[in-house]
Parts: structure tokens; C-alpha cells; sequence
């Protein structure tokens, strides 16, 4: 279980992130034209996981926008953004702010946030994601992780891209 907050307040979720150097896996992440992804989709690609609670905050919004900017530079690499959103709201959101580097995935069917320790176990948010960045080599490995000490605070960008480096 790992500590966090919550506009200030102590939260908390329900495991731990990978580690680095970890293999890691997902599957049943659900893409905006409802066919399923898994790390085996993006076979060969590093992956920048952008993962927040909801694509309808400001700070989720601001991360989406942020990575959409920084993946037009990234070499042989796919940013997902990952939420519990329904896969409409995702391609709403992206179609409306003209998101076209970055990926939107849902874990509506997945136990994509309990596998990843990344559910929130209490606050107002308990059931949906925290906000975490987790970046993986070619091979799924771990290269960096980070889960935002505070939700309402945006990702440190610049540690992922370093990771990437």
C-alpha cells in the first residue's frame, strides 16, 4: 500500500507500483474503438503510461495535453494515457483538444489498477486510479516510475523523459 494525498489529505492505494527493472504486463485495457490493448499491442515500442484518475479533471487534462506536446519528439515510443473512463469520454476528450500523438486507454474491464497497486483505497477518489507515470523499455521493463505525492498535482515530465533517454 503506498501514501499519497488528496488536495492535501492523507490516501492511500491498494498495492504498490512496479518496480524499476521489473518485467511487467497488462491486458483487457480497452482502446477508444473498443478493441482490446495489451503491452504485447505495442510489441517493440517503449510506452509512457500516463495514468490519472479522470480525463474530466484539470490536472488530468493538463498531463494528457502536456504528453500530447512531448510524444510528437519521442523515438520509437507510444504514450497511453490509461484512466477508468469510459472509452467515448477518452475520444471525446482527445477529438475535441486535438490529441493525435498519444493513445487512450480504458481499464473499465481490467484489473489493470490492482495488478499495478494504482487504485486508490480510500478518499473521495477510492476506486479509481492515482496518478502515476510509468515508463517502459522495448521489453516491458520498468525504466521509471513515479506516483504524484499529491493527486491534484500534474506528473514530473521531465523525469520521464530523461528515462527515455
Amino acid at each position: 500500500m503506498a501514501s499519497l494525498k488528496f488536495r492535501g489529505n492523507p490516501a492511500t492505494t491498494v498495492g504498490n507500483l512496479p518496480t524499476v527493472g521489473q518485467k511487467v504486463t497488462f491486458s483487457k485495457l480497452v482502446k477508444s474503438d473498443l478493441s482490446e490493448a495489451t503491452n504485447t499491442t505495442y510489441a517493440g515500442k517503449r510506452k509512457v503510461l500516463n495514468i490519472f484518475p479522470s480525463i474530466d479533471t484539470g490536472t488530468c487534462a493538463a498531463s494528457v495535453r502536456q504528453f500530447n506536446k512531448l510524444a510528437s519528439d519521442m523515438r520509437n515510443t507510444v504514450v497511453l494515457n490509461v484512466s477508468l473512463d469510459l472509452p467515448f469520454a477518452q475520444a471525446r476528450f482527445c477529438g475535441a483538444e486535438g490529441i493525435k500523438n498519444c493513445e487512450s486507454l480504458s481499464g473499465f474491464k481490467s484489473s489493470f489498477g490492482t495488478d499495478w497497486g494504482l487504485t486508490l483505497a480510500d478518499s473521495p477518489l477510492a476506486g479509481l486510479y492515482s496518478r502515476a507515470v510509468v515508463v517502459l523499455s522495448e521489453d516491458d521493463k520498468v525504466l521509471h516510475t513515479e506516483l504524484v505525492g499529491d493527486i491534484v498535482d500534474e506528473p514530473n515530465y521531465e523525469a520521464a523523459l530523461k528515462a527515455l533517454a
